[in-house]
C-alpha cells in the first residue's frame, strides 16, 4: 500500500492484515509446482549416489581423481553463488497468492475459469463462484455444465465448447429468461457473454489450458436497447415533423430525407435508397449549385435560400431552405444539413410578403443569366443559381464565397472589368459592358453588365454583376465567319476552275487531234505528248479546286468502309516507306455509307501522305473505323455536327503536330507548310470539299510534339431492300464511229471547234451554234431533224437548261448531253426535267467525247 508522509513524501508499505483479509480469494487454485519438486529430488538422489560410490569404492579410485572431482564441485558451487548474487539464478519459491498478475485475475468483474481442454478445472476466481449454480458442493463446475439446463443456450454452448477443445478463440452472447437459476426474476431477460481462448503453455509436457470468461451484460444490453428506442423515437419525430429535412454528400447525392419531405416530393420513403436521388432531381434549374457550397475557412454557417423544389411528377412548389454546409480541413465539401419550409399558401396577413419573396426568389434564381453581388474589394458576396453553370464552377471544388470576381476572368479582361467596378462604386449611371473570356480556359465567354448597389448598413454588397453567356454566340459567329470565308474562297476557286477547264478542254482536244496525224516516230510526237500531259496535270489541279468548292462530280455508291480501307493498305505502305509503320483497326459490324469510292480513297491517301510528311524521322500511322451512335456523337463537342448515327474514320500519326494558328488554316486552298515547290496546298482543301460534298464532317486535333488525328464522320446509310454494296464497272466502248446528226452548242470558240472536228472525224454530221438563241435558229433551219444535242451549261443570254426547255417542246424524246466544268449535281439542280440528260465533265479528251456520244446514242430512248 502507499502511505503519504509529512512533507509530501510517499513510501510503499506492505499490505496490512486487513488488506489480506479483504483480498478476493479464488474458489479453486491448483498451482503446478510438482515439476520443480521432482527436479530437486532427482538432484539430491544424484549427490547421494556419488557419496555412496566414493564410500564403497574409495580404495579403488585414485586420490588424484577424487581431488579433481571435489575441485570441480567446488568450482560449480562458487559459480552458482556468484550467479545467484548477480541475479542469473534465483530460488524457486511458492507463488504469492496476492501477486500483481494473480491479483488482476482474482479481482476481475466477471467470472474467469481456467481448465484444460478435457474440462479439468485448475482455477476459478471469486466472481465465477457468485453465479447461481457456479459451485457444486463448494467446487466450481465447468462453463458447459453451468448452462447445461438452459435450452436457449444449448447451440451457443456447443459451438464455444467445440472451440475450446480445438484451442480456438470464441465469443457468444446468450439470452436466458429469468437468468441463471432464476436470479433475474421470473419473465425478465438476462444476457451473458461467454468467451474462451487458449493460454500459452507454462510447463513442458503439461496439458494445454484454456481461459473461460462469463460476464453478465444484462445492464449493457438494456442501455443499448434504451438508446436504440430513443433513436427510433427521435427519427420518428424528425420523419413526421411539420418541416422537411434532407442531407446530401459532397457529390450531391441525397443520403437522407424525412417522411414529410418525401410526401411533398411524391416519393415513397419505403423505396428510397441512399444516393438514389440527386440534388438535381429535386432542385429546379441550376439551384443545386447553391447548395453545394460552404465557406472556404470551414466555418459552419446557416444560409436562408428561397428556391423551388421539383416533385416526382415534374411540378414545382416554393420552399425556404435553412441550409448548412461546411468544408473539411482539406477543402473538400462535407455533408449538408437542410431544413425545408413549405412556402405555399400561408396566413392572410403574411400572404403578400410571402408571395413577394417567392416571386423575387424565382426571378433571381430562374433567370437565364448569372447574377452576383460584390463587396467594395470586388469579392463575391452572393450569387444566383445559373452563376455556377455559366462560369464553369463546380460546387465540390473550392468555395466561391469571398473569391475575387476578377480571378474568374481571363487576364486580358481584368483591367476593363476593374474600371467598370470602380465606376460602379462611384455610382456612375452609364457603364460599358465588358466582354471577357473565362480564366478556366476553353471557349467559355461572357458579357458582363456592371452597376452600383445601394449602400445599406450591415450589408457588404456594393456592386451588382449581370453576366450573359456568350459562348454559343461566339461559336456561331466564328463558325459563320469561317463558313463565309470558305464559301467565298470556294466560289472563287470554282469559278477559276470552270473557266480554266474550258481552256484545258481546247488544249487537250487539239493535242489529241495533232496526235492523230503524228505517230510515235514523228519528231513532234514527244512535244505533243508533253503538252497533253501538262494539260492533264493542270486538269488535276482544277479537279482539286472543284473538290474544295464542292462542285466536282461524285458517283455515290453504297460502300463497306473497312474492306476498301484494307484494299488501300498495300498502296499506302508503298507511299509511306519502311521507316513508318501502318496499322489498321476496324470495329466489328461497321455500318455502310454512301459515297464516291474514288474520292473517298483520295481522302484517305491525302491524309496518310500528310501524316508521312509530318514524320521525317519515322513514326506510326493508325487508321481506325468504327460506328458512332447518335447518343454518343454529342460527346465529341464538335461545332456544327448534329447528333446522328455516323461511321467514324480516324487517321492518327505520331508526328510533329501543329500549333493552333496553323490548325485553323489547314483546309484553306493553297495554304501549305511545306517548302516551296513541294506541295500545292490543295491536298487538305480537297479532303475538306469531298467530305462536305458527301454530307460528312471532318475535324482535326493536334498536340505539338505528339501528333495529329483527323476524324471523319460520314452519315450512316441504311440500304433499301435489295440494295447491296457494288462497284461500278465502266463498259469499254471500242467502235466510236457513227453517222447520226448532232447539234453542238458551245460559247467557247476553241472548245466548239475541237469538239466539232472530233465528232466529224468519227463520221457524225455536226451542226454548230455559239449560243442558245443561235441553236434554236439552227434547229428551225434543219427542221428539228437531229439525233443528239450537246450543249454547254453556262452560256450568255440563254443557258443550257433554258435551251433544253425550249427544245423539249418540239422534241420531247431528244437525247441531250450537257458539258460543264462544274459538278454534275449542281448542274442537275437547275434542270426541271432531266429525262434523257447525260453529263460530260470538262476538260474532256477526244476519246472521252466520242465514247460518251457513242454510249448515249446506243441507249434506248424512254418515251415521255
Amino acid at each position: 500500500m502507499i502511505r503519504r508522509l509529512a512533507g509530501g513524501q510517499t513510501t510503499l508499505m506492505a499490505p496490512s492484515p486487513l488488506d489480506e483479509d479483504s483480498y478476493p480469494k479464488p474458489v479453486l487454485n491448483r498451482a503446478r509446482s510438482a515439476g520443480g519438486l521432482w527436479r530437486v529430488v532427482l538432484l539430491a538422489a544424484g549427490f547421494i549416489a556419488v557419496a555412496l560410490a566414493l564410500t564403497l569404492m574409495g580404495e579403488r579410485i585414485p586420490a588424484d581423481l577424487i581431488l579433481v572431482f571435489l575441485g570441480l564441485l567446488a568450482v560449480v558451487g562458487v559459480f552458482c553463488l556468484f550467479a545467484l548474487a548477480a541475479g542469473l539464478f534465483r530460488f524457486g519459491a511458492g507463488e504469492d497468492p496476492s501477486s500483481l498478475s494473480r491479483a488482476i485475475v482474482d479481482s476481475l468483474p466477471f467470472g474467469a475459469l481456467v481448465a484444460d481442454r478435457d474440462g479439468h478445472i485448475s482455477y476459478a476466481n471469486a466472481q465465477y463462484g457468485n453465479f447461481a449454480g457456479g459451485l457444486h458442493d463448494g467446487v466450481p463446475v465447468s462453463v458447459p455444465r453451468l448452462f447445461a439446463g438452459q435450452p436457449e443456450a444449448s447451440e451457443a454452448i456447443y459451438r464455444i465448447a467445440r472451440a475450446a477443445r480445438d484451442g480456438r478463440p470464441a465469443l457468444e452472447d446468450i439470452c436466458l429468461t429469468g437468468g441463471l437459476g432464476g436470479s433475474s426474476g421470473a419473465g425478465r431477460l438476462a444476457w451473458y457473454r461467454i468467451g474462451v481462448r487458449a493460454l500459452p503453455e507454462r510447463d513442458a509436457g503439461g496439458k494445454p489450458l484454456v481461459l473461460w470468461t462469463v460476464e453478465d451484460i444484462s445492464r449493457d444490453r438494456e442501455r443499448q436497447d434504451n438508446a436504440f428506442d430513443e433513436l427510433q423515437r427521435a427519427i420518428d419525430y424528425l420523419d413526421h415533423a411539420p418541416a422537411g429535412f434532407f442531407s446530401a454528400d459532397a457529390r450531391g447525392q441525397i443520403q437522407y430525407l424525412n417522411s414529410t419531405l418525401a410526401d411533398w416530393l411524391g416519393y415513397d420513403l419505403a423505396e428510397f435508397e441512399t444516393a438514389s436521388i440527386a440534388l438535381e432531381d429535386i432542385v429546379r434549374g441550376d439551384g443545386a449549385s447553391l447548395l453545394m457550397r460552404g465557406r472556404s475557412d470551414g466555418e459552419i454557417r446557416t444560409e436562408i435560400i428561397d428556391i423551388d423544389l421539383v416533385r416526382r411528377n415534374g411540378t414545382t412548389f416554393p420552399v425556404r431552405l435553412m441550409h448548412r454546409a461546411a468544408r473539411l480541413a482539406d477543402g473538400e465539401l462535407g455533408e449538408t444539413r437542410t431544413l425545408v419550409l413549405d412556402r405555399r399558401q400561408g396566413a392572410d396577413k403574411e400572404e403578400a410578403l410571402r408571395a413577394s419573396e417567392v416571386r423575387f426568389s424565382r426571378f433571381f434564381n430562374d433567370t437565364p443569366f448569372a447574377i452576383a453581388t460584390l463587396d467594395a474589394a470586388g469579392r463575391i458576396v452572393r450569387t444566383n443559381a445559373p452563376f455556377s453553370r455559366i462560369f464553369g464552377w463546380a460546387g465540390g471544388e473550392a468555395s466561391i464565397d469571398q473569391r475575387p470576381m476578377a480571378g474568374l476572368l481571363a487576364e486580358g479582361a481584368r483591367e476593363a472589368f476593374g474600371r467598370a467596378v470602380a465606376a460602379a462604386l462611384e455610382q456612375r449611371s452609364s457603364i460599358d459592358p465588358v466582354d471577357a473570356a473565362l480564366a478556366s480556359g476553353g471557349d467559355l465567354a461572357v458579357r458582363l453588365y456592371v452597376s452600383g448597389s445601394e449602400e445599406l448598413a450591415g450589408s457588404p454588397e456594393r456592386v451588382n454583376i449581370y453576366a450573359l453567356d456568350m459562348t454559343e454566340q461566339r461559336k456561331l459567329e466564328a463558325q459563320f465567319a469561317q463558313g463565309q470565308k470558305m464559301q467565298a474562297v470556294g466560289q472563287l476557286a470554282g469559278g477559276v476552275a470552270h473557266d480554266f477547264n474550258n481552256v484545258l478542254t481546247a488544249i487537250i482536244g487539239f493535242a489529241d487531234l495533232l496526235l492523230l496525224k503524228h505517230k510515235p516516230g514523228d519528231p513532234s510526237f514527244a512535244d505533243l505528248m508533253s503538252i497533253k500531259n501538262s494539260a492533264n496535270r493542270a486538269a488535276g489541279l482544277t479537279r482539286q479546286l472543284l473538290a474544295f468548292s464542292r462542285r466536282q462530280t461524285l458517283r455515290p455508291q453504297v460502300l463497306e468502309i473497312p474492306g476498301h480501307v484494307d484494299d488501300l493498305t498495300v498502296l499506302l505502305k508503298r507511299l509511306i516507306g519502311e521507316q513508318i509503320t501502318l496499322s489498321v483497326e476496324h470495329q466489328q459490324g461497321v455500318w455502310p455509307v454512301k459515297a464516291d469510292l474514288v474520292q473517298l480513297e483520295q481522302v484517305v491517301v491525302n491524309l496518310v501522305v500528310n501524316a508521312r510528311d509530318a514524320m521525317p524521322n519515322g513514326g506510326a500511322i493508325t487508321i481506325r473505323t468504327r460506328n458512332v451512335m447518335e447518343t454518343d456523337s454529342g460527346n465529341f463537342n464538335y461545332t456544327g455536327m448534329p447528333a446522328a448515327d455516323y461511321v467514324l474514320i480516324e487517321v492518327e500519326d505520331t508526328g510533329t503536330g501543329m500549333p493552333p494558328e496553323i490548325l485553323e488554316k489547314i483546309f484553306e486552298p493553297f495554304f501549305s507548310t511545306k517548302e516551296l515547290g513541294k506541295g500545292t496546298g490543295l491536298g487538305l482543301s480537297t479532303v475538306y470539299g469531298i467530305i462536305k460534298q458527301t454530307g460528312g464532317f471532318i475535324y482535326p486535333e493536334s498536340v505539338l510534339g505528339k501528333g495529329t488525328i483527323f476524324r471523319i464522320f460520314l452519315p450512316r446509310h441504311i440500304p433499301a431492300e435489295g440494295e447491296t454494296p457494288v462497284k461500278v464497272v465502266q463498259a469499254q466502248v471500242k467502235d466510236l464511229t457513227g453517222h447520226e446528226r448532232i447539234l453542238l452548242v458551245e460559247d467557247e470558240d476553241s472548245v466548239r471547234a475541237f469538239s466539232a472536228r472530233a465528232l466529224r472525224a468519227t463520221g457524225y454530221e455536226v451542226f454548230e451554234a455559239a449560243s442558245g438563241d443561235e441553236a434554236l435558229e439552227v434547229l428551225e433551219d434543219i427542221n428539228y431533224e437531229i439525233d443528239l444535242m450537246i450543249s454547254d451549261v453556262v452560256m450568255p443570254e440563254m443557258d443550257g437548261p433554258t435551251l433544253l426547255g425550249e427544245v423539249r417542246r418540239k422534241m420531247p424524246d431528244l437525247k441531250v448531253i450537257f458539258v460543264s466544268g462544274y459538278a454534275e449535281e449542281s448542274v442537275r439542280q437547275d434542270i426541271a426535267d432531266n429525262q434523257s440528260v447525260e453529263f460530260l465533265p470538262k476538260p474532256y479528251s477526244l476519246d472521252q467525247i466520242n465514247s460518251k456520244v457513242k454510249d448515249v446514242l446506243g441507249k434506248v430512248s424512254q418515251p415521255t
